[in-house]
């Protein structure tokens, strides 16, 4: 009986004890999304602290709190009062009011990011180690504590994963289309700001991967053929397709290493070209001669529609014009495949959607970093992105298409066989 009543006592003072050490986590957790939270908001508002309106007043200011609600975390659900922002911007074509979205916590979220997705994204939004460190440290409770050996281990585990993952074997994976892209990361580090080399692909049954991550030397093509390189030396088979922004030096890299890879210029990229050569008033108009164009019905529609900007543009600016007459055959590569894919090889939002949040951060940081730990937070902050994408439209036709099936007007028509010829589709 004095054995059953005193085990009764340890459970109890154990539930205690754990209930007390609960309730430090989700203090530290609560404070941690808040710090979070204002570090965020703050680094927008500073994005747009010289836009004002006429009478002088800022367009973007904080304005209070929203409404408190719960949210699950790892600690389990805490209570958040996010801060508003009062965004007195409007969009220039549609003259809508442009509204805040947190990145860290979206208005539709009712789950927090982990600490492992939370730190790189800080990190990168430009907060040094110092900024961030007291938060991490909240994390855990003041009683637990997360302490800077900690953070420093943890932030040197993830560069070793970064290190180990770009010496990856890549000869059983095929990549049939691949987005690249330099990202020109926010914060400074060691001398010069840290321009990224992303590569993410399309596998051969339609999942998005990320392929390589390197850090590049102001996107120039040396750096994308060290990059495309390494790729090769560890079995990567030359993608059928790559998509780009036309300035990047990875064309002429991709060109000397894998030449049979066909390319396809991003649409984002050359309409933010073509849009910086036209006067502001022409702007509505020129996005949707532009949109006439790589959201035609097929590639014959596609050309009619540049002949039309070409008619209505071409007099008063040709250089905006010579944009697309120039590379036309790299601009609409994309209708020479399936259809179901076409809104996604048209641009790299796949890379940049990724890194939106981190481009919206327009100051430095405070203090230098490491430029390997700025690697390893962009490995991290895509590791966790990239388990929510999802696979491209109609995944099946990806193996057609690295198998040489022949697509017209988006739809097949020729299907390889097993001699190695072709067979066409009824």
């Amino acid at each position: 009986m004095l054995k059953v009543v005193h085990d009764a006592e340890a459970s109890n003072a154990n539930t205690a004890g754990a209930s007390l050490l609960d309730e430090i986590v989700r203090d530290g957790a609560r404070a941690m999304l808040a710090a979070a939270l204002q570090a965020e908001v703050a680094g927008y508002v500073d994005a747009y602290a010289d836009q004002v309106d006429a009478e002088g007043r800022r367009l973007v200011v904080r304005n209070g709190y929203h409404a408190e609600r719960e949210v699950t975390t790892a600690a389990g659900a805490v209570p958040v009062r996010a801060p508003r922002v009062n965004n007195k911007r409007t969009d220039e074509e549609t003259g809508a009011r442009k509204r805040f979205s947190s990145a860290i916590l979206p208005a539709w979220a009712r789950k927090s990011p982990q600490v492992a997705e939370v730190l790189p994204l800080l990190y990168l939004h430009g907060l040094s180690s110092s900024d961030f460190g007291p938060a991490l440290t909240q994390f855990l409770g003041s009683a637990a504590g997360l302490s800077a050996a900690t953070v420093t281990r943890l932030t040197a585990q993830w560069q070793d994963d970064a290190e180990a993952f770009a010496r990856k074997p890549l000869k059983d994976t095929d990549y049939v289309y691949c987005w690249v892209d330099g990202i020109h990361l926010k914060v400074r580090l060691a001398q010069d700001k840290v321009c990224l080399l992303v590569m993410i692909g399309v596998r051969s049954d339609g999942t998005k991967e990320l392929v390589a991550l390197a850090d590049g030397f102001r996107e120039s093509s040396e750096s994308w053929a060290d990059l495309l390189r390494s790729c090769k030396r560890r079995g990567m088979r030359a993608p059928v397709l790559a998509v780009g922004d036309g300035a990047l030096g990875f064309w002429k890299a991709v060109r000397e290493v894998f030449p049979d890879t066909k390319e396809q210029r991003c649409w984002f990229h050359v309409g933010g070209n073509v849009l910086a050569a036209l006067p502001k008033s022409a702007h509505p108009g020129a996005k949707a001669a532009l949109a006439e164009i790589y959201n035609a019905e097929d590639k014959e529609h596609a050309l009619k529609a540049v002949k039309a900007f070409e008619a209505d543009y071409g007099a008063k600016w040709p250089k905006a014009v010579a944009k697309i007459i120039e590379h036309l055959d790299v601009l609409l590569a994309f209708y020479d495949y399936p259809a179901e894919h076409w809104i996604h090889l048209r641009t790299t939002n796949p890379i940049e959607s990724t890194f939106a949040t981190v481009r919206l951060r327009q100051r430095v940081t405070k203090g230098p970093g490491s430029r390997a730990a700025g690697v390893a937070m962009a490995f991290k902050l895509i590791e966790s992105a990239q388990a929510r994408w999802r696979a491209v439209n109609a995944p099946h036709l990806v193996a057609l298409v690295r198998a040489g099936a022949v697509f017209e007007k988006g739809k097949l028509v020729e299907r390889p066989d097993e001699s190695g010829g072709h067979q066409q589709v009824a």
